[in-house]
């Protein structure tokens, strides 16, 4: 099955034009937004809207087909963040600088590592958006 046109126009307005991971806006990036499975194709995943979103490709990259990842604190195998189900502001905020991603729960902190959202090129990146005023996003 393939993603219609109209299904892949609604997931990016659902997302707001922007990664459901680490939050950057499709202004901001070079390359275009990529449609990504929740749950991979290879882990059972479908085409189906409900199991779609945006992300960038360092994200969906480094997502690949992981479904859960370690909590660093608790020691133990949780499922990663879903953009689509649950709240942002619930599971990560901004360190102080604005450059890095902090996990606040057992799934924020294993995405933030699975997904290795403080990537040197994504915490450079974004000290230059700080630097333009362009971030962190606002919720």
């Amino acid at each position: 099955m393939t993603i219609s046109d109209e299904v892949r126009a609604r997931v990016r307005v659902q997302a707001q034009n922007r990664c459901g991971y680490c939050r950057s806006w499709q202004q901001y990036i070079l390359g275009i937004l990529e449609i990504e499975h929740i749950i991979p194709k290879a882990r059972g995943g479908t085409d189906d809207e409900e199991n779609l979103w945006l992300a960038c490709s360092l994200c969906n990259n480094y997502k690949g087909t992981q479904t859960d990842a370690l909590d660093p604190v608790t020691n133990t195998r949780v499922k990663l963040f879903n953009p689509r189900t649950q709240q942002w502001l619930q599971h990560f905020t901004w360190s102080e600088d604005g450059t890095e991603i902090m996990g606040l729960t057992d799934c924020g902190r294993a995405t933030v590592i699975a997904l290795k959202l403080n990537n040197k090129i994504a915490v450079t990146v974004r000290g230059q958006w700080v630097n333009a005023g362009w971030h962190p996003p606002e919720e």
